[in-house]
């Protein structure tokens, strides 16, 4: 940064798709624990930017609402979204909104945690507003590569994709087509161009966009920040009969529920554990939102497995996050089925804070944050018979409990994460003068 930066305070602007007061995921969960850690920060001047649209209204000519509880926080409605182009069709409220906004603040940095639904249009705003600022980008999933919800799953059967081509995502999509495929890609990657340095919460994520073809150079992985008040106490564990020592028998499944989420893999496991195995100290817990917004085929599909398992299940469903200690101290482990590579599930952190094991499928970020025998379980992915087997050696291993909780690691804090993420914020930016203005594409020059 330049000698003026470091005399004064670092502006940094965090930009999030959504706010944790009306969205809890884990994006919008690690935006705003990155702008918090930042705030706490001395010599910080930060301010948290949040994308906010149906059903919220907006409020008269303006885009901009406030969140009383905080003058920094501020958000921003966006509605008119392409999904496809990843992109925002009201260009001219942009142009004169977002860039009003950013020439008022002067930010040094420009953090977008993510682009969905202000569209990649903001990177190029960013850019002609302060051309002086660093970019920087957070990848949460692989929306940029995959259309299909970023997951990198194949539509129809589900098969787990392995790369990206034009070609091969006009198989999912027939109807789409290879060309307007690549014109996507292209306008992303131009769009990326114009970004100093991308964060990868994970190395696999990492890999996989520089496989795509985003320079090494750009790229470091930091782990997102978690903020944990209150850590949940071990569950009590009341003896068996005849005066065994009781069992670690209380599974939990956190999270949304959509086909991705593997929701379908556990239910299965836990319906073929044989009865002398599962015993009647055994039970899952299912805490899900989300379930009321997903296709019938699969809320139907939901309620048959529910049913199938008879008493060894119950379905809670949504939680909040000041509910998750109470939660926690209700279950001994934490299963994570997800059919898709996941990046850096929020929800592996949270168990590993309040000590419980985390038993998920062997691919992606999960396998990566997650060491089988070490602090948790792997299972063969989408195979239920596998999982099958892992919930026989946690029930079944005196002591394995125990051992893996000792290995839990102790997640990033939010000031922890702010340091990290100021150090990248300060580091050389290698390029000698400020960046040129670029053309904002207009609505019909952007992507057919």
């Amino acid at each position: 940064m330049t000698a003026t930066m470091t005399s004064a305070p670092l502006r940094v602007l965090v930009v999030a798709h959504a706010h944790p007061a009306f969205s809890v995921g884990g994006g919008e969960l690690a935006a705003h624990n990155l702008f918090r850690g930042l705030d706490a920060t001395d010599g910080v001047d930060a301010q948290f930017l949040a994308r906010i649209g149906p059903p919220i209204a907006p409020h008269g000519d303006t885009p901009f609402m406030s969140l009383r509880q905080n003058a920094r926080e501020t958000l921003y409605y966006a509605s008119d979204y392409d999904h496809f182009r990843l992109s925002n069709r009201d260009i001219v409220g942009l142009q004169r909104h977002f860039a009003q906004y950013l020439a008022a603040l002067k930010p040094d940095v420009v953090h977008f945690h993510h682009f969905l639904g202000l569209g990649l249009e903001c990177l190029r705003i960013a850019r002609n507003v302060c051309p002086r600022a660093r970019i920087v980008v957070t990848l949460h999933e692989f929306l940029s590569i995959c259309h299909n919800h970023g997951q990198m799953v194949k539509t129809g059967r589900g098969e787990l994709c392995r790369r990206a081509t034009p070609a091969d995502c006009a198989m999912c999509y027939p109807d789409i087509g290879p060309a307007r495929f690549f014109k996507r890609e292209m306008f992303v990657k131009a769009s990326f161009d114009l970004v100093d340095c991308f964060v990868s919460p994970s190395q696999f994520l990492l890999e996989r966009f520089v496989d795509w073809g985003i320079p090494r150079a750009k790229m470091r992985m930091l782990e997102n920040g978690l903020d944990v008040p209150e850590v949940a106490a071990p569950r009590p564990v009341v003896a068996r009969p005849g005066g065994a020592s009781g069992r670690r028998g209380r599974f939990a499944f956190f999270g949304q529920l959509n086909p991705f989420k593997g929701i379908h893999v556990l239910l299965e496991a836990v319906a073929r554990m044989p009865d002398q195995r599962w015993g009647d100290d055994s039970s899952l817990i299912v805490y899900g939102g989300n379930l009321e917004h997903q296709p019938k085929p699969f809320q139907e599909d939901f309620d048959r497995l529910l049913k199938s398992v008879g008493g060894r299940a119950r379905f809670y469903g949504s939680y909040r996050a000041p509910e998750l200690p109470a939660l926690m101290r209700e279950v001994d482990w934490v299963v994570v089925p997800s059919v898709w590579w996941e990046n850096s599930p929020l929800v592996i952190q949270e168990a590993f804070a309040h000590g419980r094991p985390v038993i998920c499928s062997d691919i992606g970020g999960m396998a990566e944050k997650v060491q089988d025998g070490v602090n948790g379980l792997h299972f063969r992915t989408g195979s239920a018979e596998s999982l099958v087997d892992k919930l026989s050696l946690a029930l079944g291993t005196p002591g394995l409990w125990e051992r893996l909780r000792a290995n839990a690691p102790k997640p990033l804090t939010p000031q922890g994460a702010a340091r990290q993420h100021l150090a990248l914020y300060r580091e050389p930016l290698g390029r000698a003068e400020p960046a040129r203005p670029v053309a904002v594409p207009t609505p019909q020059a952007s992507v057919a």
